[in-house]
């Protein structure tokens, strides 16, 4: 299960997907809006929302080519990558990567790298707003 949405993520049906008796573990990462962030040699910053932007065909096909290398990678029984697109406020959840696996080591390493690679190559473009202007983050190429 793959998609960008405008929606809020549904964790119940995220859940419900990628339970699977096979499984002895079942890792969820929530990537959410925090309320502060800081750059190199800047002060922090208070964050008053994020903005996401997607190229979503082009998202969703790197993102099932994430997935793929990591079923070649470990044992995953089944998974889930939704990204939110749109304006989030502080609190809300931007990103959700769920997996299933056997096995507890192979759910932290799968999980861990469908994240950090989503992040440094799909076509997704954050804007943080601050009260006084806003800035795109640099998060890939």
């Amino acid at each position: 299960m793959i998609s960008i949405t405008s929606n809020p993520i549904d964790l119940s049906s995220a859940y419900k997907y990628v339970s699977t008796d096979e499984a002895g573990a079942i890792l969820f990462f929530f990537g959410t809006v925090r309320k502060s962030t800081r750059r190199p040699n800047e002060p922090l910053r208070e964050v008053q929302r994020l903005e996401y932007e997607a190229y979503d065909k082009m998202a969703v096909q790197e993102m099932q080519k994430i997935a793929s290398e990591a079923c070649q990678r470990w044992n995953i029984q089944k998974y889930v990558i939704v990204h939110r697109t749109g304006k989030l406020l502080v609190g809300e959840m931007a990103v959700l990567v769920a997996v299933a696996t056997p096995h507890r080591d192979d759910a932290f390493e799968a999980g861990r790298f469908i994240i950090d690679t989503l992040k440094a190559s799909v076509p997704i473009w954050k804007k943080e707003v601050f009260d006084d202007g806003s800035v795109w983050v640099d998060a890939h190429p």
